[in-house]
């Protein structure tokens, strides 16, 4: 299901699994929805620490479903949270090369489409 928030854009599910660069140091990630300004990010929660200025800023590396071309980004933590066995970090993308965001932006718009069809193939066929 499609969601807007504080995004400019609306929110498309995805799992999929990506590399996240905190301060050169490499962790893996699970995306949970992404848009193309944005993406939320779910990892193991690693030893309590404060984000210093300079950790605010990461890079991701990711694979969209469907291509082989492998994505690189810089993007800022927005926000944060966390439960016993999780963090969350709402990343908000801030570089990334034209080629990679035109692939970003129209995955975003397809996966909207296809889901946009789906429901009004259902609406169809309840009528």
């Amino acid at each position: 299901m499609l969601s807007s928030d504080r995004r400019i854009g609306f929110r498309v599910p995805i799992e999929m699994f990506l590399n996240q660069y905190i301060s050169d140091r490499p962790y893996r990630a699970m995306a949970g929805n992404l848009s193309e300004t944005g993406i939320l990010l779910n990892r193991v929660k690693s030893p309590p620490r404060r984000l210093q200025e300079g950790q605010r800023v990461v890079g991701l590396e990711f694979e969209l479903p469907g291509t082989s071309e492998t994505i690189w980004a810089r993007g800022e933590i927005c926000s944060q949270g966390s439960d016993r066995f999780f963090q969350t970090d709402r990343v908000r993308f801030t570089g990334m090369p034209r080629i990679h965001a035109r692939m970003l932006r129209n995955y975003c718009i397809e996966s909207r489409r296809s889901h946009l069809g789906g429901l009004l193939g259902r609406i169809r066929c309840s009528e």
